[in-house]
């Protein structure tokens, strides 16, 4: 029988920046990595999987887990543009892309997830967490994530019965590439990029949010714990943040780390609804600074959900014992 072919990403990078060191965050080593990935192998190939295209990370990380199971099933690895930057990730989308991957397991927080988009945006995707800001990728048990994924493409089930879209930020600036968010958009005061982790309250302006989440941090949850927004409902929330506020929310911005900042503005955007600005500013997006924004230069922020989707874990697997998959 042939089965569609299942890729792996794994970022060495994820869940190791700065927000260590000011903010509690956890760390995730390599080890903890491998070993994810391995369950979620197992888990994969014992639900009927037997094919897996892996991004050949800089430490090893997918490739190394596929040795050390041992199992009889098809690989192939695709080389790294050994950045060590989310180039990788993004070059390693594309070509996940080219080989028609059925769904691709994804090892990182929201930023891995971003970078991965940016290189496949209709891509089929199971993120789990294991970087700073994890609000996009799924908490599952890596052996159940992996036999969704296996059950996926063995035929158990269908990408239009278990493929959810999920929303989508695309900000266009004049004169320059366009970019994406899959979480958070944010305009901050810097004038520099600097440190990419968004750390100081004090220097954000607004915030565009696909999710506002009171039960997650970072900036969805400077949302959500004024006006909660959840990723099935076809909006986006625009807070517009600074001195004079009319109310003020104390906000864990990361980590073991609070905030109290002032809003201005809460309302939420339809689907063909924009925001638009002008520079001097910088852009973060999923919790990093990214893009430099020059006076006069004009930026739009919409929120849709033409971009990728995320396959449900316990629609999945509720519809395979069902259909008696693991039933002998």
């Amino acid at each position: 029988m042939t089965t569609g072919t299942i890729g792996i990403v794994a970022n060495p990078a994820s869940g190791k920046d700065v927000r260590r060191l000011v903010a509690r965050a956890s760390v995730f080593d390599n080890r903890e990595k491998c070993a994810i990935i391995r369950r979620a192998l197992s888990g994969a190939i014992n639900a009927g999987a037997q094919q897996f295209a892996y991004l050949d990370d800089s430490h090893n990380i997918a490739g190394g887990a596929l040795e050390e199971l041992g199992y009889d099933c098809q690989t192939v690895g695709i080389t790294s543009t050994g950045t060590n930057s989310a180039l990788d990730t993004i070059r390693g989308a594309e070509e996940l892309a080219n080989r028609d991957c059925i769904a691709t397991l994804i090892l990182g927080g929201d930023g891995t997830s971003r970078a991965f988009v940016k290189g496949w945006r209709d891509a089929v995707m199971l993120p789990l967490s294991t970087g700073t800001n994890n609000v996009f990728p799924r908490m599952s048990e890596a052996t159940v994530a992996g036999m969704a994924l296996g059950i996926l493409a063995a035929g158990g089930v269908s990408l239009e019965e278990t493929a959810v879209p999920v929303k989508i930020i695309d900000v266009e600036i004049e004169g320059e590439s366009p970019d994406i968010a899959l979480i958070d958009a944010v305009v901050t005061t810097d004038q520099f990029i600097g440190a990419r982790a968004l750390l100081d309250g004090e220097m954000i302006e607004r915030i565009l949010l696909t999710r506002a989440e009171p039960t997650s941090v970072g900036m969805t949850s400077v949302g959500g714990l004024i006006r909660p927004l959840s990723d099935e409902e076809d909006l986006g929330l625009h807070l517009v943040l600074g001195k004079g506020g009319r109310s003020k929310v104390h906000a864990p911005i990361a980590p073991g780390m609070f905030e109290t900042l002032s809003i201005r503005q809460c309302s939420t955007l339809n689907f063909d609804e924009t925001v638009e600005f002008e520079g001097p500013c910088v852009l973060a997006f999923d919790g990093e600074r990214e893009r430099e924004i020059q006076a006069g230069q004009r930026v739009t922020m919409r929120v849709s959900r033409n971009g990728p989707s995320v396959l449900d874990i316990p629609r999945t697997m509720q519809l395979a014992a069902c259909r008696e998959w693991f039933k002998n």
